[in-house]
């Protein structure tokens, strides 16, 4: 039975980023379809199920890449920004981030240094603040 379903799934697109989203976006309108109740988000949620698992098992190779290339350069901005976010987060258990009262620029002091002198690398501007 693996060896069919290997045989069949050879030369196949499979699962990329855009059909993730895809399947969380069905998920969401399943949701929202059950507390509404009007049937249009079923039938909705339907056609994107249809759509993923068209793209799922479509030959057509490049097509389905490009599709995925332009999802990705699409949300690249918004991916960065959580990227960041949680970058920033993880750093703040070991450091402060403060930013400049001059120019706004954020800067990193370790915690647990006390009342500290910081001067901003950007303008040279010089403030004090707990760490």
């Amino acid at each position: 039975m693996r060896e069919k379903f290997m045989r069949f799934m050879q030369g196949r697109y499979g699962a990329d980023q855009f059909g993730r989203f895809l399947s969380g976006l069905c998920v969401a309108l399943l949701i929202i379809s059950m507390f509404w109740g009007h049937e249009i988000w079923f039938l909705l949620a339907f056609a994107v199920l249809v759509y993923n698992y068209f793209r799922i098992f479509s030959k057509n190779i490049p097509k389905r890449y490009a599709e995925n290339q332009k999802y990705l350069a699409m949300t690249a901005n918004l991916r960065r920004g959580i990227a960041a976010k949680k970058s920033e987060m993880a750093q703040r258990r070991t450091h402060h981030i403060y930013r400049c009262p001059q120019c706004r620029q954020k800067i990193r002091v370790p915690r647990g240094r006390g009342r500290i002198e910081i001067r901003c690398p950007k303008c040279d501007a010089r403030f004090i603040r707990n760490s």
